[in-house]
This record gives C-alpha cells, structure tokens and sequence, in this order.
C-alpha cells in the first residue's frame, strides 16, 4: 500500500506495483544523474511542462531507489510501465509534490 503522507506514489512496472519514495539519497542520486541544472530546476521544469523524457526516467529511478527496489534505470526504461509514458510523467510529477510538499499534519 502506499503511502501518500509519507511521500510515496504508486508505479506499476511489468503488472507489479512498487511505493516509489524520494529519500535524501536518493535525492542524492537524482541529483547527480540530472543532465542539467539542480533539483529545484527539475521541479520547475516540470511545474512549466518542459520536463524530458530522460528527467522522468531519473525522477521514477530515484524513486525505486528511494522505496527500496533494485530495478535498475536501464530495466525501468525497457520495462511495460502500465498507462505508459503518460502514466510515468503524472506519477513523477506526483513523486516531487509528494516529496516537497509538508503534510498539513505538521
């Protein structure tokens, strides 16, 4: 089950579900695979629609990371992604709101 307070946001990879969470070293990781620029260029890249394909891929990797799983980037960009590319966008951008958002709790 995931999680939506805690960062989490559902991926479903070759009919499996994983929580994808953004971790600070995952974060890390993100950090360090983006082409360009730093997370907060990222987050407005995709607040202004002009994220590409490969910042999604790096943004879905990190998440795995992040929930825990060891699928690979290389396994996730030949994986069936159920809902495909569009599905793997709104799930990214869900995972940064998820993950930079404070829960009205706190």
């Amino acid at each position: 089950m995931v999680n939506p307070q805690a960062g989490e946001a559902e991926l479903i990879v070759n009919g499996s579900p994983y929580a994808l969470k953004l971790t600070l070293g995952a974060l890390a990781g993100l950090e360090a695979a983006l082409e360009e620029g730093t997370l907060v260029d990222l987050v407005q890249r995709f607040e202004q629609g002009r994220f590409s394909a490969r910042d999604v891929l790096a943004l879905l990797a990190a998440g795995l990371q992040g929930g825990g799983y060891q699928l690979s980037r290389e396994d996730l960009a030949s994986a069936a992604i159920s809902g495909g590319p569009l599905q793997a966008a709104r799930v990214a951008a869900d995972l940064l709101v998820r993950s930079f958002t404070v829960p009205d709790s706190l």
